[in-house]
């Protein structure tokens, strides 16, 4: 696993704007693989069928590895990549867009046709739950009910998201410390305890903070 954050969509977003009586809708997807990217587009062309343009771009990877996007009849170059420069610009991962436009009679040019396909992706970006998954190291920390406290404190003073605590003959407190802090974490945990704890790393994991409870991806 790659030690980095990215930013990524969490839950779906509408955005429509009109210009010069075209009306340009985005719908703004999480995708973790290019099949899921492909079935929502086939989706999206199903639910908007009378349509004249249904253009998308997609971005997937944690190093944004995948990059695809389409005009879908629009001029060449007005549409998928102005759409798919605004997901990398924004250093977004893991997300689709199709942008729907039903057209208004009124002819655009190249130029406003980039910037309407454009502005309907912000648009659609605002209207998403955006979050950032960081790179993180799933562990136990496992003492007995003298140590909770000072474990507690030491967790508590250095932000460290704990999942769970399970209370037994001892206390097991399962805890996601971002992958840098690892061993800053684990030698401070020692130190303060008197060496008086087991810590366990199970596996890597992604992580976020939503609405101040811990998301393991």
């Amino acid at each position: 696993m790659e030690e980095k954050n990215y930013r990524t969509i969490y839950k779906e977003g509408i955005g429509e704007i009109v210009e010069k009586k075209s009306r340009f809708i985005a719908t703004v997807v999480p995708v973790e693989t290019e099949k899921e990217a492909l079935a929502f587009i086939a989706k999206m062309k199903k639910q908007y069928w009378e349509a004249r343009h249904n253009c998308y771009a997609y971005v997937i990877g944690d190093g944004q590895e995948l990059q695809r996007c389409s005009d879908d009849g629009e001029p060449s170059g007005t549409a998928g990549r102005p759409m798919l420069e605004i997901l990398l610009r924004e250093g977004i991962h893991n997300v689709a867009v199709v942008v729907t436009r039903y057209f208004g009679g009124v002819l655009l040019g190249t130029g406003g046709l980039v910037r309407a396909y454009q502005k309907a992706v912000q648009e659609g970006l605002a209207k998403s739950e955006m979050i950032t998954k960081s790179a993180g190291v799933f562990g136990t920390v496992q003492t007995d009910y003298h140590g909770v406290g000072k474990v507690q404190y030491i967790l508590g003073q250095n932000e460290i998201a704990v999942a769970d605590s399970i209370y037994t003959e001892k206390v097991e407190i399962q805890i996601v410390v971002p992958t840098e802090k690892r061993e800053v974490i684990e030698k401070e945990l020692m130190e303060e305890t008197g060496g008086k704890i087991e810590i366990t790393w199970d596996k890597e994991v992604f992580f976020a903070i939503i609405d101040k409870k811990l998301k393991i991806f």
